[in-house]
C-alpha cells in the first residue's frame, strides 16, 4: 500500500501520520511538505529581491522544511516502510496533489484542523483544497490518535458501496475492525395530503431497496472484517450520518467527485459529513 501524507508543523499533523500507522500496514510512505512562501512566492514580489531579508527568509523556511520531514520521519517505524520526503515550495495542497499522482499513492492523508465551514469557505485550508479537488481515497484525521475499533460505512447507493467494499478488499485495515453498513433516506415533507397514499407506497419501496443494500454489501464485505452489521435510517443524510458516527472511531464514505460549479450549487453530501463529523473520516474514490 502506497500512502501520501501531507505535513505542516501543527499537531493535526503528527496525529495524521501516526493514526495511518495504527489504521493500516504501508509498504511505502511519501510525506509531503509544501513550502508557503506567502506573497513572496508570487515573481512580481520574488523579482523584487532587493527586499532585504528575502533570501535569508526563503532559505530558513526551506530547512524548517527539512527539520519538520525529519522530524515525521522518525515516527515511522524503519522496518519494512520505504520512506520518501519532498519538499518544495508552492502552494501545499497543489503539491500533496501532486505528489499523490507522482507516488501513484493508494491513499492521501490529511490532518483537519477544525475550521467550520464558512470559514473554509472564505479562506481554505490544506485538507479543505485537497478532498475538494483531489482524485484519490483521502483519510482525514480528526483528534488524537487511537486504535480504530468500530467503523461506521455510510452508503448512498449501489455504486458508491461497490466501490467501498472494492477498496477495503484490497486495502485492508491493520487490526480487525467492526462494520455497521448504514443507509439513510431522506425525509420528504408533502404539501398535499392527497398524495399521502402514494407516499406511503413510495416510502415501502424506499425501505426494502434500502435494505437489500445494506444486506448485500454487509454479506460481501463479511470475510474483510471481524463483524459486520447493518441498519437503515430516515432522515436529513449528511447530518443523520455524521450523528450515528459519534459512536464510532472511523467514518467510512464514498464521493461522487462533484466538482466546481456542481460542488458549489448541489453540495455534496459526503463533503458536508467531513465538515460534521467529529472522528477520522475515509472518503473512498
Amino acid at each position: 500500500m502506497r500512502i501520501a501524507i501531507g505535513i505542516d508543523w501543527s499537531d493535526q499533523s503528527f496525529s495524521a501520520v501516526q493514526q495511518t500507522l495504527l489504521l493500516f500496514c504501508p509498504k511505502e510512505i511519501t510525506l509531503v511538505h509544501g513550502v508557503d512562501l506567502g506573497i513572496f512566492e508570487y515573481p512580481v514580489v520574488a523579482g523584487a529581491a532587493a527586499l532585504q531579508g528575502y533570501e535569508e527568509f526563503r532559505q530558513a523556511m526551506l530547512d524548517a522544511g527539512h527539520e519538520l520531514l525529519q522530524r515525521t520521519a522518525a515516527l515511522i517505524p524503519p522496518d519494512g516502510i520505504a520512506v520518501q520526503q519532498v519538499r518544495e515550495v508552492g502552494s501545499p495542497a497543489t503539491i500533496v496533489l501532486d505528489q499523490a499522482e507522482k507516488a501513484d499513492a493508494d491513499l492521501v492523508v490529511m490532518g483537519a484542523r477544525g475550521r467550520g465551514r464558512v470559514a473554509e469557505l472564505l479562506l481554505g485550508s490544506m485538507s479543505h483544497r485537497v478532498l475538494a479537488h483531489g482524485t484519490k481515497t483521502t483519510l482525514i484525521v480528526k483528534g488524537s490518535p487511537k486504535r480504530i475499533r468500530r467503523a461506521l460505512i455510510a452508503i448512498e447507493g449501489r455504486q458508491d458501496a461497490q466501490m467501498i467494499r472494492d477498496w477495503l478488499i484490497a486495502q485492508p485495515f491493520r487490526d480487525p475492525v467492526e462494520l455497521l453498513i448504514l443507509t439513510v433516506i431522506p425525509s420528504l415533507q408533502l404539501a398535499d395530503p392527497y398524495n399521502m397514499a402514494s407516499f406511503a407506497g413510495w416510502a415501502d419501496i424506499a425501505m426494502n431497496s434500502a435494505e437489500d443494500l445494506v444486506k448485500t454489501t454487509a454479506a460481501s464485505l463479511m470475510g474483510a472484517s471481524s463483524s459486520v452489521a447493518v441498519q437503515v435510517l430516515s432522515g436529513d443524510p449528511a447530518q443523520t450520518v455524521a450523528t450515528r458516527a459519534a459512536d464510532f472511531d472511523l467514518l467510512i464514505v464514498g464521493s461522487h467527485s462533484r466538482r466546481g460549479v456542481n460542488r458549489f450549487l448541489l453540495g455534496s453530501v459526503s463533503h458536508s459529513i467531513v465538515h460534521q463529523a467529529a472522528c477520522p473520516v475515509l472518503v473512498v474514490r
